[in-house]
């Protein structure tokens, strides 16, 4: 599976944790100690930018009992123990990404308005919570984790809630150098360092944001490398903190599937910001970023204090990225133009417009500020420069 596109038309089950059985036996058993009559619905949503661990955090706790709604993405070489995903979700996240313009790794600022939009709308909500529903059916807490799930964390909360289930919070936290050297590794991307450590920063500030309602106790942050080097104490630390039964009510056995899960050697990619050689501003705020973010993996860090902090460096991006924005047009429209005459030399030259029909001397006669006017309503305003 590559970062941009889920996989269509799967029907695998569960990819993760073969050797123990089938999810549905692991699930069934979880019910029946649990009294699911008297666990109350919940939804745990594993967010954090693709190639953080969401797919190790997502797949221990399904190990441990949870449900992830099949069928899931199929395991390929990027990720070969699984990723943990429901097919359905992927699916939609690709169609609603595509409607709003946006990438997965998208480090454009005002990218979270469009798909903002998209989140607001009542089909969606609908067709999501539809979606959800039938899935307590099998267990009364679920797991839903994407890549591109941030994208529509207010979507996916309006929903759960609707249902009547309560929505809580796993964001992973990864080095960023980490997440692009894997990104670079895995998915072949070839958009340079500098677009994806810019990406993360958009990701996971906004991330941090956009989950800040659920701060107080239906929210934590979990490093990558805690998940790896004592998985149970993390996982324990998740579930009690949101008050998940399943993980806290796990067994023996269920453990013991995760100890085979686990694997050390899944940090496979090493290395560090300077590795990177970003931008003089760019390294800092993404240092400082990863600072902050860690205070919130911290017992009691999820503080007013770094939620300020934070703040603050999202809107020092927003600026840089404005800043680069304004001066790098001249690429941009030198791209447009490689771009077209790439795609179609032979293409027909496209049909006059509507003011291309006027005679010159009826056009000459309307006044400046008008002809300004109408080129701004049509989407044609002419180059300054």
């Amino acid at each position: 599976m590559t970062e941009a596109s889920g996989t269509t038309g799967a029907t695998a089950g569960s990819t993760i944790g073969s050797a123990a059985g089938s999810t549905t036996q692991r699930q069934a058993r979880a019910i029946d100690e649990m009294n699911p009559d008297g666990v109350p619905r919940k939804v745990l949503f594993v967010a954090g930018a693709g190639r953080s661990g969401t797919s190790t955090m997502a797949g221990i706790t399904s190990l441990l009992g949870m449900h992830v709604p099949l069928p899931e993405v199929p395991a390929d070489a990027s990720n070969p123990r699984g990723f943990s995903e429901p097919q359905w979700v992927v699916d939609l996240h690709d169609r609603l990404l595509k409607e709003a313009g946006v990438q997965v790794s998208d480090s454009r600022p005002n990218a979270w308005f469009e798909t903002g939009r998209i989140s607001t709308r009542e089909p969606a909500r609908i067709r999501v919570a539809e979606w959800l529903e039938p899935h307590f059916d099998v267990h009364p807490e679920l797991v839903v984790k994407d890549p591109r799930l941030s994208w529509f964390i207010g979507l996916w909360r309006v929903a759960a809630i609707r249902t009547g289930a309560t929505p809580v919070f796993a964001t992973m936290l990864r080095p960023p150098a980490e997440v692009v050297g894997s990104k670079q590794k895995y998915y072949a991307n070839k958009l340079g360092a500098s677009h994806l450590a810019a990406s993360w920063l958009n990701m996971l500030l906004h991330t941090e944001r956009a989950t800040r309602e659920n701060a107080g106790g239906a929210r934590v942050f979990v490093r990558y490398e805690d998940l790896l080097t004592d998985w149970v104490k993390t996982t324990m630390h998740v579930g009690r903190s949101l008050d998940l039964q399943t993980i806290i009510h796990t067994r023996s056995d269920q453990i013991r599937e995760v100890h085979r899960f686990i694997d050390p050697n899944l940090r496979r990619v090493t290395q560090s910001l300077d590795d990177l050689g970003l931008p003089p501003r760019l390294h800092e705020l993404t240092a400082t970023t990863w600072e902050e973010l860690n205070k919130l993996a911290e017992p009691d860090g999820d503080t007013t204090d770094v939620h300020a902090t934070l703040d603050e460096l999202r809107d020092a991006y927003t600026d840089l990225y404005e800043e680069a924005e304004a001066i790098s047009k001249s690429s941009v429209v030198a791209a447009r133009i490689a771009g077209a005459q790439a795609a179609g030399a032979d293409q027909p030259a496209p049909a006059a417009g509507l003011a291309d029909k006027i005679p010159h001397d009826v056009r000459a006669k309307i006044p400046p500020s008008v002809r300004r006017g109408v080129r701004k309503a049509l989407g044609r305003e002419r180059s300054q420069g």
